[in-house]
């Protein structure tokens, strides 16, 4: 079974994720397990789950919102769950099992990663038996109550709610745990260092869990990186631009909200402010990828040979993927 599996794994590492190293995939990969429960009229839920301690398997607790008895597996092992640590605003549980035979991740940390930085997802997207895996990057970093938020585009489904999001040498940085709708989907996951806190809390035997994530609340008392989502996606440029000016009375220093208001300015034909808009969130955060591509298709339309040029050297320090794509936008193969 196990050679099975590892054939499996490079097979997918070489389709979504080269530059993960196999060796530290391979590390990770039977530390992913698959959270089951049986709900009040007998039906089955699942999701996924990651071990991080000795008999003790991180999740979301929405997987278990609607269970009254619940366990983990892998492959034709189960293992019931004995108590719960529950953090339901933050969407994070902590399984404590008994006797489990399997070995921890390294925790890592969200504060040194940075936009572009290479990611591995690992889950059991639509209830697979064996783990998924999808390559990506960090597409944003969102700063909310002690943690980062990471938007990725290393994808998930149904089933794959409470899956590890490792860095490239396979530390567990995030918890994938909800996305936007439609094919353009962002993709988000909770931060490590809240996993982390989960074992200050009381543990609980009763199921299901209670309460509501803060991702689940009303639209205007989300967080202000989610009300902007759906606009900016939906090219509502009006509605994006009143939620940015918004956040940014609250934070005007949030160089991801000066980029939304730059995307808000650009799609409503306000070029010079909207370059203004992106020129401000890089002077926030130099290393702001999206900020600096807009920057650089307005150089570019420009005839501003060297800053499109230097733009693109810097994309591709950034992030290579982004950079490619910049350079076919701009119509410079090789040297811009």
């Amino acid at each position: 079974m196990h050679r099975l599996l590892l054939t499996i794994i490079c097979l997918m590492l070489a389709r979504n994720s080269l530059a993960f190293d196999q060796q530290n995939l391979m590390k990770v990969f039977f530390s992913v397990v698959l959270v089951r429960g049986y709900d009040q009229n007998g039906g089955l839920s699942y999701g996924s789950g990651v071990v991080v301690g000795d008999n003790r398997v991180v999740t979301n607790c929405h997987v278990l919102r609607s269970t009254t008895k619940a366990w983990i597996s892998q492959a034709e092992d189960a293992y019931p769950v004995e108590s719960i640590q529950a953090d339901p605003n933050h969407d994070l549980c902590l399984l404590n099992i008994d006797r489990l035979p399997l070995k921890p991740v390294e925790l890592g940390n969200t504060s040194n990663l940075g936009k572009g930085a290479e990611v591995v997802s690992i889950g059991h997207s639509s209830g697979s038996p064996s783990p998924m895996t999808s390559g990506g990057q960090v597409k944003s970093i969102y700063s909310y109550d002690g943690g980062n938020i990471i938007r990725t585009n290393a994808r998930f489904s149904l089933g794959a709610s409470g899956s590890p999001l490792f860095d490239s040498q396979g530390r567990l940085i995030a918890i994938n745990t909800f996305k936007t709708p439609g094919k353009q989907a962002y993709f988000y996951a909770m931060p490590v260092e809240w996993v982390k806190d989960l074992e200050k809390l009381p543990a609980q035997k009763n199921l299901p869990i209670t309460g509501q994530a803060f991702w689940e609340q009303p639209e205007d008392q989300k967080p202000f990186f989610m009300q902007t989502a759906l606009p900016h996606l939906n090219s509502d440029w009006v509605r994006l631009s009143e939620i940015s000016q918004q956040w940014l009375k609250v934070e005007p220093n949030n160089p991801e909200a000066w980029y939304e208001l730059g995307s808000a300015q650009e799609g409503l034909g306000r070029d010079e402010d909207a370059r203004k808009s992106y020129l401000t969130a890089t002077r926030l955060d130099p290393y702001h990828a999206d900020a600096l591509f807009r920057l650089g298709v307005f150089a570019s339309k420009q005839g501003n040979i060297a800053e499109t040029h230097q733009i693109a050297l810097t994309l591709t320090e950034i992030d290579p993927e982004m950079a490619v794509i910049f350079k076919n936008t701009v119509g410079c193969k090789k040297n811009c």
